[in-house]
């Protein structure tokens, strides 16, 4: 697995409908992609839950390379790169994903979590607890999915989780789910990734 992640920051006066309608015109165009195990199209909209900026920040979830570079460089991100500018790419190395009990055709929002790996832990443990997050925030009520990856670049953890309620047990950002293409949701690999 591999998390992927840019965002479009807007103006605070900027019209979010056109986000929004943009999501609902295209979003279906990812919906068979090859590699893809999950696209949330996400939005913050300032001044509503507790955001304070206006963003348009896809998270994505890929079962292969292959899937992501054809997305990247095929012509998918181009679109977006063509009407936004082409925002800087977040990548992470999968560490765990795991399913929580509620369906994905429920998700209406996203925690994104970002935190530094200390310089000085042991990265194992450091990683294992990753892990464990991931299977709480799984198990948490409303919980469609939890993932955590790490950019061993930057040294950051991001845990990424997936809700159908606006007050999940989950600290980070929140953003509201658009859409969700999830062609191979069942294929991403549960658990441990090493």
């Amino acid at each position: 697995m591999h998390a992927l992640q840019y965002e479009v920051t807007l103006p605070a006066d900027y019209d979010m409908t056109v986000i929004r309608d943009r999501v609902d015109r295209l979003g279906h165009l990812l919906d068979g992609w090859e590699g893809l195990g999950v696209k949330a199209y996400l939005i913050r909209e300032r001044g509503r839950y507790g955001s304070p900026v206006n963003q348009y920040a896809p998270f994505y979830l890929w079962n292969s390379f292959d899937g992501m570079n054809r997305f990247l460089w095929g012509g998918g991100f181009q679109g977006l790169a063509n009407d936004f500018g082409r925002p800087p790419v977040r990548q992470w190395t999968g560490l765990a994903y795991e399913r929580g009990s509620t369906s994905p055709a429920s998700a209406a929002f996203a925690v994104r979590h970002r935190q530094p790996v200390p310089e000085g832990v042991e990265l194992g443990p450091s990683m294992e607890a990753a892990v464990a997050e991931a299977v709480r925030l799984a198990g948490e009520d409303g919980a469609v999915l939890a993932a955590a990856a790490v950019d061993a670049h930057r040294w950051e953890l991001v845990h990424f989780s997936l809700w159908d309620h606006e007050s999940p047990k989950a600290e980070g950002d929140l953003f509201q789910v658009r859409h969700l293409s999830a062609p191979g949701l069942d294929r991403l690999p549960r658990g441990r990734q090493w």
